[in-house]
């Protein structure tokens, strides 16, 4: 599970928006007039004026009979000018095909088509089946705000998921990430036996295992070849057995994106990857889990074949954060404006693409940040969300990132005395302080407004990234907001005594 998605729902709604009106007036700023000889960025130079000037476009009317330049380009999807002037006869994930030929999600795209979204009474508590929390297994390096399995907090989370295994890219078996986070395993699955009925989970892959280096083709090598994943499969299976795992997170971050290593077979090898291990899965003499991270953004959503997936796996990890950051500068229709990166009404967007495919939402977990995204402002007197930034917010103490802090950071920064507003529509808390420091983030309020949020929308659980990111502030915040408490025992001992106390036990 990773910080860092450098192009999110935002970005695409944006980009496709520049595209649209590429073909219409070229409001963008750029020039989409085309001649002869000069052709076009995007579409088809149709017929010429008396000047020897004409338009870029899509379909027939611009790349049939008639085409001046640029002729065989052919638009996304097709809106009924035929299949042979497109490139496919719908879009992924059931989005909108515009009658320019272009995918999208917005009214642009969609016109009046609406979204139908479930719909649950709030007090049903749909998501109090599952919190699944994250592990950051690395969290030693930090200098400071460190946590050890033996400080995980218990009697809040229902599944632990250890991040993060790697696999080993010449002999297709686990390899953890250092020797450290490698000792680490069984002392997180020994939490069991304080808190009875949690899970704990391996969580493989992570945005870091798909960047460029040694590991960047594992997953689409590993998805194309049985033999592969036959030796993956008994490399898991004997961790899991090992270390008293409970099942196993895939996080490939992304199939078939070409930017991240990915390739066009991905799509579908990665049903049949995932279809083999469940089944090798079911095969170990006691239920084991298996799950799948999913991105909150269509340009990289439309990589996974979510309906295909859906019966392998036991849920979705949907990771509804970072939906903005300091990467938002490089945008050309958004630009560097602080917006919160678990903005709620942008959340409910990235949702809506499961939802055109009848994903089950009992099967799916909302994604919570328990850190913030975080900038320097460009100008003291303009600090709410929309205003400009320059760049990063200041290095945490502990996370030692610009333009990120964690929860433990961000509490503290708060008891020093800087401004929180809340942003009601997006949901968040805006924390501002030395002037040109903001920060978004979300406190018990917040929370229970997601949480609420996720019951609307009968959500099956909640995800948290990450656990180690947390003081204690936000996660018992939610419990405050109504997520559900577990039995937890503190300083259980070795053995219980037949008869007494069998030493402290937290709940509710």
């Amino acid at each position: 599970m990773p910080y860092l998605l450098k192009f999110l729902l935002i970005w695409f709604l944006a980009s496709q928006s520049v595209g649209e009106s590429a073909l219409q007036s070229g409001s963008d700023g750029g020039d989409y007039t085309c001649s002869k000889i000069k052709k076009c960025l995007l579409g088809c130079c149709g017929l010429l004026d008396n000047m020897g000037n004409g338009i870029c476009g899509l379909g027939p009317e611009f790349c049939g009979p008639g085409c001046t330049s640029s002729c065989d380009q052919k638009s996304e999807c097709d809106p009924g000018w035929g299949i042979q002037w497109s490139k496919a006869s719908t879009c992924p994930l059931n989005v909108c095909c515009s009658r320019y030929g272009f995918c999208g999600t917005t009214s642009d795209f969609c016109g009046g088509l609406v979204v139908s979204s479930p719909q649950c009474d709030i007090s049903t508590n749909s998501s109090n089946q599952r919190t699944v929390g994250y592990y950051e297994g690395w969290n030693w390096q930090r200098s400071c705000g460190k946590m050890t399995p033996q400080q995980i907090p218990l009697g809040y989370y229902t599944h632990i998921n250890f991040a993060f295994s790697l696999i080993d890219p010449s002999t297709y078996r686990l390899t953890s990430m250092d020797d450290t986070t490698g000792l680490l395993y069984q002392a997180v699955s020994g939490l069991k036996r304080r808190q009875p009925g949690l899970q704990v989970w391996l969580a493989v892959g992570g945005w870091a295992m798909n960047d460029p280096g040694k590991f960047r083709t594992v997953f689409s090598r590993l998805a194309a070849s049985p033999l592969a994943q036959d030796t993956f499969f008994e490399s898991l299976v004997t961790f899991l057995e090992l270390n008293d795992f409970d099942g196993v997170d895939i996080d490939w971050e992304y199939p078939v994106a070409d930017d991240r290593g990915g390739i066009p077979a991905d799509f579908e090898n990665y049903v049949l990857l995932l279809s083999r291990l469940r089944a090798r899965l079911n095969n170990m003499g006691r239920p084991m889990g298996l799950s799948v991270t999913l991105p909150a953004s269509y340009w990289y959503l439309r990589g996974f074949d979510i309906i295909n997936l859906e019966p392998h796996v036991d849920w979705y990890n949907v990771m509804t954060y970072d939906i903005h950051g300091v990467w938002d500068s490089t945008i050309k229709s958004l630009g560097p404006s602080a917006h919160a990166h678990t903005n709620l009404t942008e959340i409910n967007e990235a949702l809506e693409l499961l939802w055109r495919n009848n994903i089950n939402p009992a099967r799916v977990n909302l994604g919570l940040g328990f850190y913030g995204r975080s900038f320097t402002m460009s100008d003291p007197n303009c600090m709410a969300a929309g205003c400009p930034f320059k760049s990063g917010g200041h290095a945490g103490t502990c996370t030692g990132i610009p333009g990120i802090l964690s929860a433990a950071e961000i509490t503290k920064i708060i008891a020093d005395g800087a401004k929180v507003t809340l942003d009601p529509v997006a949901a968040v808390q805006i924390v501002t302080w030395d002037q040109d420091q903001w920060v978004s983030w979300d406190d018990t309020k917040t929370l229970t407004m997601k949480l609420q949020y996720a019951n609307k929308r009968c959500l099956g659980g909640l995800m948290v990234w990450a656990i180690d990111l947390d003081d204690g502030t936000l996660i018992k915040s939610l419990a405050e907001a109504g997520s559900s408490r577990h039995l937890a025992f503190d300083d259980l001992p070795d053995t219980f005594p037949c008869f007494g106390p069998i030493g402290n036990i937290s709940a509710t």
